[in-house]
């Protein structure tokens, strides 16, 4: 039998790490040299020599303690422990995220000890060597992000494996035989993970769900969904119970509410919206200053603390806008219905009532209870006529009837002069520092099969704006009218922090080879010059591009029951009031607005701020899925144009290749480097661009090129394209 050969150990080997990670796992248990010895695999003399040596080391800074003679515990307070977040690289290793440090910390793939992308982790940073950056090893797994995930199972004969199409999952998901289930050889399922045996290279997972088919449309959506662990119906006794709810109008509660029934009211939203949550009412007052009612409907009055319709609207938090179909926050019986601010319909609404001047000045408001009768119900494009032509005569081909109609003289001059009002407050708001992001969205004409057959793009217009502003002037007001109380009472912000000046100095150097600049001298300073590089983009082949790396120098915007003012809108106070059919903060808004109001004291902060942090985690997920259904209707419009040349813009440069943007449908997809052949070309960093060895050609940001598409996978929702030319 031939003796097992042992790798030979290298001289003066530092084992400090690896003793630590040890001592980290089993906290409370104290190890001596040869249990520390057995758990590296070494017996030899000079490593567990070496062994003592660093115990000796570790205990004299301070890092461990010597219990009893030979036994050590590790410190809990080591500073050399942290704990933060892996984001993960498509190229199996990560990063570690953390307050605590300025730059993230880099884990290699063998640190990762079965952490993944999104994990809470607690983490040992190796000394730093000058001139070294930084690593570190993940010494335990505090919380997982996630442990359900959707992949494609391949059944083998006794056992399968997932594989996700999820570039930061690195590894595949193993499925023991009897946890198969349904599924078949092929299928997209959900799996959830429920063990990851220390000496197994993959987790073992169950198959929860089978979602269908690879490419079959109502799977891949299913999928995204799933995916971010968002739903896509409600559960039976949910449906049961919001259906049994009493939406009839009472004149009991009509008498505890300020009656707004005989003022002049309206809707204004897109022509496809069936949820009207919010509607404005007008009336000129005998001084000559104007009434403006913002009525939001009054979700709170059917949604009852505690019950299992709130709670599922809680765990909601928001409503899911995919391109095919939304995912509602509120069953159909409200949020279409009872909730909806539908014309002709008497509603109970939560109201702001603003008295402005002729200037906009808010010189009085009121905030409560009201209910209201919506006179007319527009359409975006509606009002923008109105608001372009100054007539009252809606053209057949814009009107939501499809018959040409007349427009009441009243709500024609409502409509103008609020026009007219909004554009001071824009204006206002602009001056005061506002950034205005008019960002261009991407939308598909669908047929019955919800397959896309054209795209065209949103643009907000003056109508868009009217309705826009003064959503803001309700939201900051309300948010103002509880902040500026004294004592402090608890409430639901909704706040953004300044920009990140090491991302907006990046932003600098990208938009400065178009010619563009930011002025950092002051907070103001850097808003107005970024208001005139958007303004200055604004129909140029780069600015989709340059819109995008703008929006991402911006913090994120988040809820809050800490007020730290919101940068973006240059308010001091904000909130979300406007829109509690799909946003659960605005309900809390609600609610706490009337608790104030009927003399109540302050609300639990600890409370409400983790139905803060829900809120904002849930935000994220559906923005992401909102994000991947797009991708996914862009590629799938791709794959009928596979054999057109298309006009594209360099949006993206990596070391791998470049990442072109279709000027025609705004459909991104990558040209790999190796196959672009006109030239052998390398990256470089500095010009962010790929320069040709030979002929010194350079493909960088904001070039124009022609390309067709070369693959376009419905899975991965990935565009490969083929480079044909630069356009000259």
């Amino acid at each position: 039998m031939s003796k097992k050969l042992r790798k030979p150990v290298k001289k003066d080997k530092d084992f400090t790490a690896r003793i630590l990670k040890i001592l980290s796992q089993d906290a409370n248990k104290a190890f001596n040299y040869k249990q520390i010895g057995a758990k590296l695999e070494l017996d030899d003399t000079k490593s567990r020599n070496e062994i003592i040596r660093d115990l000796k080391l570790l205990a004299s800074q301070k890092k461990i303690v010597e219990i009893e003679p030979g036994k050590y515990l590790v410190v809990a307070t080591s500073q050399d422990y942290y704990e933060g977040v892996i984001d993960m690289t498509s190229r199996k290793t990560a990063y570690f995220v953390s307050e605590e440090f300025e730059d993230d910390i880099f884990i290699p793939t063998n640190n990762l000890n079965k952490a993944l992308d999104g994990d809470k982790v607690k983490i040992y940073v190796y000394n730093r060597r000058r001139g070294k950056k930084p690593e570190g090893e993940v010494i335990e797994i505090i919380e997982r992000k996630k442990t359900d995930f959707v992949g494609v199972i391949d059944i083998q004969k006794n056992f399968a494996f997932v594989s996700t199409a999820n570039p930061k999952m690195y590894t595949d998901i193993f499925i023991p035989k009897e946890k198969i289930g349904d599924a078949e050889n092929g299928d997209v399922v959900l799996v959830h993970i429920e063990d990851w045996p220390k000496k197994a290279d993959s987790p073992f997972g169950a198959v929860i769900k089978v979602l269908g088919k690879p490419g079959e449309h109502n799977t891949e959506i299913h999928a995204i969904l799933a995916e971010y662990g968002l739903p896509y119906d409600f559960p039976i006794e949910v449906e049961t119970y919001a259906q049994k709810i009493d939406t009839s109008i009472q004149e009991s509660e009509i008498a505890k509410r300020r009656d707004m029934r005989d003022v002049l009211t309206f809707t204004i939203d897109p022509k496809d919206a069936k949820d009207f949550d919010d509607a404005l009412s007008f009336q000129i007052l005998e001084n000559g200053n104007y009434e403006i009612g913002v009525h939001i409907a009054d979700v709170s009055y059917y949604l009852e603390e505690g019950t299992i319709l709130d709670n599922e609207a809680y765990q909601r938090a928001t409503s899911v806008y995919l391109v095919d179909r939304v995912v509602p926050m509120l069953p159909e019986v409200l949020s279409n219905f009872a909730c909806s601010l539908r014309p002709h319909e008497e509603k109970y609404t939560f109201s702001a009532i603003f008295e402005l001047t002729e200037n906009a000045q808010v010189v009085n408001q009121w905030f409560g209870r009201t209910v209201i009768y919506s006179d007319q119900r527009f359409a975006y494009e509606e009002a923008q006529h109105i608001i372009e032509t100054k007539g009252n005569i809606i053209p057949a081909e814009i009107s939501l009837t499809g018959n040409e109609y007349e427009v009441p003289e009243a709500i024609q001059n409502a409509t103008l002069k609020l026009d007219e009002l909004a554009k001071t407050l824009r204006k206002r708001r602009m001056r005061d520092g506002a950034i205005s992001f008019d960002k261009v969205e991407v939308k598909f004409n669908l047929n019955e099969a919800a397959e896309p057959v054209g795209v065209y793009f949103k643009v907000s217009k003056d109508a868009n704006h009217l309705i826009e502003e003064f959503m803001l002037l309700a939201n900051r007001k309300v948010a103002e009218f509880i902040g500026k109380q004294r004592p402090k009472k608890t409430f639901v912000y909704r706040i953004h922090d300044e920009p990140d000046e090491n991302k907006l100095i990046s932003l600098q150097t990208v938009i400065s080879k178009f010619g563009y600049s930011i002025n950092f001298k002051s907070k103001k300073d850097i808003s107005q010059s970024l208001n005139k590089l958007l303004e200055d983009v604004n129909g140029k082949k780069e600015q989709n591009m340059v819109d995008t790396l703008t929006i991402r120098t911006m913090s994120k915007a988040k809820y809050s029951t800490e007020n730290i003012g919101h940068y973006g809108l240059a308010f001091d106070y904000y909130s979300h009031f406007t829109s509690p059919i799909r946003r659960y903060p605005d309900v809390m808004a609600h609610r706490l607005l009337q608790h104030y109001l009927d003399g109540g004291k302050s609300a639990d902060e600890e409370s409400y701020e983790e139905k803060c942090q829900h809120s904002s985690n849930m935000e994220v997920l559906a923005t992401n899925a909102e994000r991947d259904s797009i991708k996914y209707m862009q590629v799938k419009y791709m794959q009928d144009h596979q054999d057109e040349e298309f006009l594209g813009v360099i949006s993206g440069v990596t070391e791998w290749g470049i990442y072109v943007e279709i000027v025609s449908n705004k459909c991104e997809g990558m040209c790999r480097i190796r196959e672009i052949r006109d030239d052998y070309y390398t990256f470089d960093e500095k010009q962010y661009a790929l320069v040709g060895e030979i002929s010194k050609n350079i493909l960088q940001l904001g070039d124009e090129v022609f390309v067709k598409v070369k693959s376009a996978d419905l899975v991965k929702k990935q565009l490969d394209f083929t480079f044909l030319r630069k356009n000259e």
